[in-house]
């Protein structure tokens, strides 16, 4: 049981019921519950408000992971490690109704989406005056680089590669393994991208963000940290990076972490900026739930003339070629060797010899079994 979902899925067993407190699933966090493979998924809040059509509650049922929804606050009272199983609508610790909402089901889940999308109207409206709000407060950091911290890694006339906590992150990294092996880019990770990095066997030069879904061990892998802190100064995740013994530098900013990455990169001097993971849709700033997601809008027509978007190159093109075609092809060309090298008397003493090689080597092998 936890009310941050990505927080809840670093210690989800298959098997368990993942209690969680979500207002308006997002893709990210139920890929995340899906990966963890849990028997159940019980939502304190409204899986689907109705603000906008959010993709989670979909991919839970898609995946086979019954959902109960909106049990209220009841069920966060529910200690972890508790038997508790689903009844109906109802979560039961044994003959007990701990809490009840309602079952969701594939009708009903796309009827909520076709009323979501009527609402979007007024999420359009709402995010074009939070980007007029974020443009007022930030106008000079936007423009012309006004609170940017000075940083050790040195990033002038290099690549830059982003990785953000978003969809098909850890898929669009690996289809890049051959472009951060032939240009060395500077590796920046934000929040939980940084441990993405680790995953796929890179080093992050740069971690940045609040610090709230990136482990400790990636922490303290020698990368620099860079903590965004609200503009007051606040810095929640700042205790707990000094307490790790890293020494970080701080980020007063607005936006969003994935904003600071972005701002930090263009300001140091990187020539191009790639992008994985990073939000880009309506709808993904809204998925994202933050009313502040409108100055991502606004920082990528900052960065813009440097900004190569990485996020989807997994799914832009997928070798059609199988195994079995492979190995047909490889066996083909040995073939043809062989005929070629048969056709001329240097080519029919070298196939002899390594036949005769070959059968002593076979003789060998037998005798070994014998």
């Amino acid at each position: 049981m936890d009310p941050r979902t990505k927080d809840l899925t670093k210690r989800l067993k298959q098997g368990d019921i993942a209690i969680i407190d979500h207002i308006d699933i997002d893709k990210v966090s139920a890929e995340a519950l899906v990966a963890c493979r849990p028997s159940a998924v019980v939502n304190a809040a409204s899986s689907i408000s109705g603000r906008y059509p959010n993709l989670g509650p979909e991919i839970l049922l898609a995946a086979g992971i019954p959902l109960l929804d909106a049990v209220g606050e009841d069920a966060m009272a529910v200690s972890e490690g508790t038997l508790v199983h689903l009844d109906g609508d109802n979560l039961m610790a044994g003959e007990k109704v701990v809490a009840t909402g309602q079952a969701l089901d594939g009708p009903s889940v796309v009827a909520s989406m076709a009323e979501a999308r009527e609402g979007l109207n007024v999420q359009l409206e709402a995010f074009a005056a939070n980007t007029m709000e974020y443009l007022k407060q930030e106008r000079a950091l936007l423009l012309d680089g006004v609170g940017v911290p000075d940083i050790r890694t040195d990033l002038e006339g290099r690549h830059v590669l982003i990785v953000v906590r978003g969809y098909h992150y850890k898929e669009d990294l690996r289809m890049l393994r051959s472009y951060i092996r032939e240009y060395k880019p500077i590796l920046i990770g934000v929040d939980g991208g940084a441990d993405a990095i680790v995953e796929a066997r890179h080093k992050p030069d740069l971690i940045v963000g609040d610090m709230d879904s990136v482990s400790d061990a990636t922490l303290q892998c020698g990368a620099e940290v860079v903590v965004h802190a609200y503009r007051d100064g606040k810095a929640p995740g700042l205790e707990r990076v000094v307490e790790l013994g890293v020494e970080p530098v701080v980020f007063p900013a607005t936006g969003t972490s994935e904003d600071v990455a972005m701002l930090l990169a263009d300001d140091k001097g990187a020539t191009l900026i790639v992008a994985v993971g990073t939000h880009a849709t309506l709808i993904e700033f809204l998925d994202k739930g933050r009313s502040g997601m409108a100055s991502t809008f606004l920082t990528r027509l900052r960065v813009g003339g440097k900004l190569v978007d990485a996020k989807g190159v997994s799914r832009l093109y997928r070798s059609r070629i199988s195994g079995a075609s492979l190995l047909l092809m490889v066996l083909v060309g040995l073939l043809a060797l062989a005929a070629a090298l048969w056709a001329t008397p240097g080519g029919k003493v070298l196939l002899q010899v390594l036949g005769a090689r070959f059968d002593d080597l076979w003789s060998a092998l037998g005798g070994i079994f014998t």
